[in-house]
């Protein structure tokens, strides 16, 4: 029974290491992020690729209400999976940081500086009573000094720098798709094309331009652009990932 106890205190307890030195919450938090669909970031040599699943559950919600790309600065954008709400709330606070910056010093923030800003204040929430760790992974993606740069947050407040990389559901499968057609000299539509195809892998190799988001920041403007509907359709038909029930609904 003390041993149940025991247990129960390193399962609930954040500020108390197993005595193998895993910190339970950590790893649940983990855990949600994989609950979350997936999303995908693929770095080129003329910029970045933000594609994220936008599947909704039932057809009475307004999917422009799904947000899993955004905005943080003119040249960074993120991508998140796991709680959403979770996600706003480091995305607002990556969005006051690269504000605080650029008054500061006059001067865009780095993509690497707002990365570790962002892992840090995460990581804060893995080491305080009486508050959970973020259950939610981002992709930080953006230009910094003319070139491409990728990372990943972890819920322990962990940063990674990816070439290609994905987070959420199916990311083992989508990670194996995306190692083994990963070019380092690919353009910018070939990172969108890889993207898209890693996506449609675990979707039985179609999708739907209302099903998916996309996001890409280009190194010549360094600025961050959202990708329209029509602009996703052109894609999915010149890559041949288009839904095949698509073109009959739009009939209707």
């Amino acid at each position: 029974m003390q041993g149940q106890n025991q247990q129960q205190a390193y399962d609930r307890g954040i500020t108390i290491f197993s005595p193998d030195g895993r910190l339970y919450q950590v790893e649940y938090a983990r855990e949600a992020v994989k609950r979350g669909t997936a999303s995908i970031g693929v770095r080129t040599t003329g910029g970045v690729v933000l594609a994220v699943d936008k599947r909704i559950r039932s057809p009475l919600m307004e999917r422009d209400s799904v947000e899993k790309i955004h905005k943080a600065d003119d040249h960074i954008g993120i991508a998140s999976a796991g709680h959403v709400a979770d996600a706003r709330q480091l995305i607002d606070f990556a969005r006051r940081q690269a504000q605080v910056n650029e008054l500061r010093y006059g001067e865009p923030i780095a993509v690497e500086t707002l990365t570790k800003e962002v892992t840090d204040f995460i990581q804060q929430y893995t080491q305080v009573g009486g508050a959970r760790p973020f259950g939610v992974s981002l992709i930080i993606a953006g230009i910094a000094n003319g070139k491409p740069r990728l990372y990943e947050t972890d819920p322990s407040g962990t940063p990674y720098e990816w070439k290609a990389l994905a987070v959420g559901s199916d990311r083992a499968d989508i990670r194996d798709y995306l190692e083994e057609h990963y070019r380092d000299d690919a353009d910018l539509d070939g990172g969108i094309k890889l993207a898209l195809e890693a996506l449609a892998s675990v979707n039985d190799g179609e999708l739907s331009p209302e099903g998916i988001g996309m996001a890409t920041i280009d190194v010549e403007t360094e600025q961050f652009h959202h990708l329209t509907d029509d602009d996703k359709r052109e894609y999915l038909e010149e890559f041949e990932l288009l839904e095949s029930d698509d073109d009959e609904e739009s009939d209707e």
